[in-house]
């Protein structure tokens, strides 16, 4: 069973940067697509960004796009998200995901393991 566990939400001035970890309880990390994504009080979780195994390709939702970063570390089995520029509106659970399956054979943004979130909150 896949396990993931974030690290390195907190509180932020706006303008202030955050990076969060996600440690993940697997053999062959590189063969997860990763991804994080947030939900903010009263709304739906939102997709933020995803790195591909195979090509090592990512995908930013425009929010985010010039602000945050994705990376990996297979050695670690650990994804980072790099956020800088924070803004108020970035204040959300945020959630690492995993999926082994390739993504051709899946919906986009659905992931089969979840990590329990860390909170990130910015204040104006």
């Amino acid at each position: 069973q896949v396990q993931l566990a974030e690290s390195g939400g907190g509180l932020v001035q706006a303008g202030g940067s955050l990076r969060l970890s996600c440690a993940a309880s697997v053999r062959t990390f590189n063969s997860f697509d990763m991804a994080w994504f947030r939900q903010a009080p009263g709304k739906e979780r939102e997709f933020v960004v995803s790195s591909r195994r195979t090509t090592g390709s990512t995908s930013y939702a425009d929010s985010v796009k010039g602000r945050f970063t994705i990376s990996r570390d297979n050695a670690r089995n650990t994804v980072y998200l790099q956020m800088n520029s924070l803004k108020p509106e970035d204040t959300a659970v945020y959630y690492c995901a995993a999926d082994a399956r390739p993504a051709w054979s899946r919906p986009a943004y659905e992931y089969n393991y979840w990590g329990q979130g860390t909170q990130v909150t910015v204040s104006s």
